[in-house]
């Protein structure tokens, strides 16, 4: 499945399918940004490299889940209103019109401009804070499926995406993100070593990095993850996107 995917920063991608166009995670306040959320305090430190205002007409949102700045901010939250908004079960009711929510292995289909995308939603586990998922996105007739991981860490049940799809192209959230004030030590996104992991289990012929800069609490950066999967033997699987410039994968 060929598509056009242009990293703006953090989560945020924007993934053409053809004429179809979506928008992963927004993200799109200026940096430095300070998020207070109780005990938890959140800061970029990167501009996105698109502001909201240069987008293209988007077709729809995958949002891997609604709680965090750091996938949904409130410049990004601005742009739902009117669009279709495919999220968790749980953030589907917290953001009401327009978002639909779906459950692990729930499939959508997408019609627009006469061609079809199928979404799947995939499991995620985000350390304590609740409803995550991903996406496997496939064009019937095509092969090659694409997934986008959303924040979750690598356990078991997601080998299960290897084993019910082909996947061509993996956008995999990284960083080795971690809050110590909620998880103590424990990852709460795949560090490079757990991203190289899914990756062989996927199967995947391209891996996407995405979410591994441009915030504090995100503890690995690129040479991290490229040292991961070069000791795995797959470095060059990986694909890195330059920000704000579109590339066919």
């Amino acid at each position: 499945m060929k598509i056009t995917a242009t990293h703006i920063g953090t989560a945020t991608a924007l993934v053409e399918a053809g004429p179809l166009r979506l928008l992963t995670d927004p993200v799109f306040d200026p940096a430095p940004a300070t998020y207070v959320h109780g005990p938890i305090t959140l800061r970029s430190t990167g501009h996105p490299a698109l502001t909201a205002a240069e987008l293209p007409p988007v077709d729809a949102v995958l949002l891997s889940h609604d709680e965090h700045p750091d996938n949904l901010d409130d410049a990004g939250r601005a742009l739902l209103p009117g669009k279709t908004v495919l999220t968790t079960v749980s953030g589907a009711g917290r953001l009401g019109a327009g978002a639909i929510g779906l459950a692990p292995w729930q499939t959508r289909e997408l019609t627009a401009h006469g061609r079809t995308l199928r979404i799947t939603a995939t499991p995620g586990r985000h350390g304590p804070f609740g409803d995550v998922i991903g996406f496997v996105l496939e064009t019937p007739g095509e092969d090659g499926a694409v997934y986008i991981s959303g924040d979750t860490v690598h356990f078991p049940e997601l080998d299960e995406i290897g084993r019910r799809f082909t996947i061509g192209t993996a956008f995999l959230h990284l960083g080795a993100a971690r809050l110590a004030a909620f998880a103590g030590d424990d990852l709460i996104t795949m560090d490079g070593a757990q991203g190289a992991a899914l990756a062989r289990s996927l199967g995947a012929r391209t891996v996407v990095p995405l979410h591994y800069a441009s915030w504090e609490h995100f503890t690995e950066d690129r040479a991290d993850i490229t040292a991961a999967f070069a000791a795995e033997g797959i470095a060059d699987r990986l694909h890195w996107l330059t920000p704000g410039r579109p590339e066919v994968l």
